[in-house]
């Protein structure tokens, strides 16, 4: 179980990372939508999870290529909103949950539909 300290450092960096990306220039990360934060060894490193499921393979390969040239820059914005003297390394990952919650939803509608036909 998480500590509430760590509970509360996620929480503020799931409000500071948009609100950071949406300053940058770059028009397909400045409006990405963030799902998740998870932070591990303290604040020393977080894991960013963001929603890709509009975008194919080689475009999320572009964004995260994008969001690690920007993470200095979210860094510094991330310190002066809060005053920290160390902000964690982030690792940017596309967040695949939501696809595989569609899949299953979907699996669940097939088995209605078939025990309705076979009653």
């Amino acid at each position: 179980m998480k500590s509430i300290n760590l509970q509360r450092t996620e929480s503020l960096l799931m409000e500071l990372i948009p609100e950071a990306l949406s300053n940058l220039s770059d028009a397909k990360i400045n409006s990405l939508p963030i799902t998740g934060v998870n932070c591990k060894n303290g604040k020393y490193d977080a894991i960013v999870y963001f929603d890709g499921s509009d975008y194919d393979k080689t475009e999320i390969k572009e964004i995260i290529s994008s969001l690690n040239k920007a993470n200095g820059r979210l860094k510094t914005h991330i310190l002066a909103s809060t005053g920290w003297y160390k902000c964690p390394n982030f690792t940017f990952v596309n967040d695949t949950s939501l696809e595989k919650s569609k899949h299953l939803e979907d699996l669940f509608a097939q088995i209605r539909k078939t025990k309705s036909s076979e009653e």
